[in-house]
């Protein structure tokens, strides 16, 4: 503590004979209101001076007002890297996860809710996402309107509604019948973009708008371009969908565990299937850590089959097929796609152009709007790109990625039967507990001739697949 001394407390007080003179209630105010001006002038000062790196003066509006430029980091890409590369405070010594002292761990029976309950349980789809408010287009989209419905392939996965597509059946067990075995063919979880896409591109356009950054302005409801930063990487799942895929694992065991007690009757584990790109293994692993639970080592065997040219693989056959890497055969549907586009995203490019100046947004751009709508969503859980579509729009896109499927790899396609039939070719064989007796598709004759890497006669077979 400082303690001042006698004369140095006493000349900080008033003196008795000193006159205090107080300044008028004008001199006050005027004091006030000067000081008042003067901290706008300081604020404006101080903005012009930080965003002058950012923004540069554009030439006056037609209205007169002066417009700035988008900042120049708009359109750049943000990456954060995690986990740190060496981190200074790691010491597994000191955190080990097994210690003793577990507890009560007696096991108890297999669900079985397929058998057991009345009806079958629905998945609604997007735990966590938050869906757009759809800003200014209220007379355009119906209350009833479900946003991640319309994505295609970029859709979080739901349940179909019984008779969707004009079948009229349901999941339910018919009483006839009963469940012996099961063969689940699932997709990876939600991902980041590909890094070659065949319409659109996430990234080029972005890169785009970077370049140019210092000749376009954005406004209305385009405005959150002029911050907006790309955070998207490239291929890997993404969090929603590490959770997609633990949610299955969990739904799965929890509708068909009852499975599991034949493996036990026979002493052996499930293999389940999938390829070495990073998302699939970390879909199975994911899918594996919600159906077996931690640890899942010991209670069955992946395979992870090679994903690359010149290796057999029923799972991404694309790679065993050289006709697919012609564009005129594995690449039949952009065509259908850019043609779908410039008819159902015309009204679009007039309407969000207005608000876009200094930058020519073309119907590819705004095809890439949409999925960057998708993508941000599952990557980072909202999407202000979501907001600038109406649902009209929403089924166009929805309806744009089916022809692209339909005309690369479905029926549309010249290459679609020969694509599937490997695969067709080890369900029948598990099926009927036949090994495949001629290899003349992209089956992988090691893998499939060998009984401990491709069993038959399992209960429970899991493939996943793109």
């Amino acid at each position: 503590m400082n303690v001042k001394s006698p004369g140095e407390y006493e000349e900080l007080l008033p003196q008795p004979n000193t006159t205090l003179v107080r300044p008028s209630p004008w001199n006050q105010r005027l004091r006030i209101v000067a000081a008042f001006f003067a901290g706008i002038l300081t604020c404006f000062s101080v903005l012009s001076y930080v965003r002058q790196p950012s923004c540069a003066i554009d030439q006056a509006a037609p209205s007169g007002a002066v417009e700035l430029y988008a900042a120049p980091w708009a359109g750049s890409s943000e990456v954060h890297h995690y986990p740190p590369a060496s981190p200074t405070n790691v010491n597994p010594s000191l955190f080990p996860t097994s210690v003793g002292y577990a507890g009560t761990t007696a096991t108890g029976a297999e669900p079985a809710i397929v058998v057991t309950v009345p009806s079958y349980p629905v998945h609604t789809g997007a735990p966590n996402l938050v869906a757009p408010s759809f800003k200014g287009h209220r007379n355009h989209t119906s209350s009833k309107f479900d946003i991640f419905r319309y994505w295609g392939n970029l859709s979080p996965w739901f349940s179909v509604e019984r008779g969707a597509y004009g079948l009229h059946s349901s999941p339910e067990v018919p009483d006839t019948c009963r469940i012996t075995g099961l063969h689940l063919l699932h997709r990876h979880g939600a991902r980041y973009p590909t890094k070659f896409p065949q319409y659109g591109g996430t990234e080029d356009f972005a890169a785009r708008l970077n370049k140019d950054a210092a000749h376009w302005v954005a406004k209305g409801h385009l405005k959150f371009l002029n911050t907006w930063t790309y955070k998207l990487g490239e291929e890997l799942l993404t969090p929603f969908g590490r959770q997609q895929l633990y949610d299955l694992g969990v739904s799965t065991r929890l509708k068909y565990g009852f499975l599991l007690k034949n493996f036990s009757e026979n002493n052996a584990i499930p293999v389940f299937r999938t390829e070495s790109q990073d998302r699939m293994v970390a879909s199975a692993l994911n899918f594996a850590i919600g159906f077996f639970g931690y640890p899942f080592e010991g209670q069955y065997q992946q395979s992870v089959t090679i994903e690359n040219l010149g290796v057999n693989n029923t799972l991404a056959p694309y790679m065993t097929c050289p006709n697919f890497m012609q564009k005129d055969k594995g690449d039949r549907g952009t065509w259908y796609v850019r043609n779908w586009a410039n008819r159902y995203l015309k009204h679009a490019q007039v309407r969000l152009g207005r608000q876009m100046h200094g930058f020519n947004l073309t119907i590819e751009d705004l095809y890439t709007m949409q999925e960057l709508c998708a993508y941000e969503t599952v990557a980072i859980g909202y999407s202000k790109f979501c907001e600038l579509f109406i649902e009209e729009e929403w089924r166009g896109f929805d309806y744009a990625v089916d022809l692209g499927f339909w005309y690369n790899v479905a029926w549309g396609s010249p290459l679609g039967r020969v694509l599937g039939v490997g695969y067709v070719q080890e369900f029948v064989a598990r099926l009927t507990h036949t090994p495949i007796a001629t290899h003349n598709s992209s089956t992988n004759a090691t893998m499939d001739d060998n009984t401990t890497t491709f069993p038959l006669g399992q209960s429970l077979y899991v493939d996943a697949t793109h």
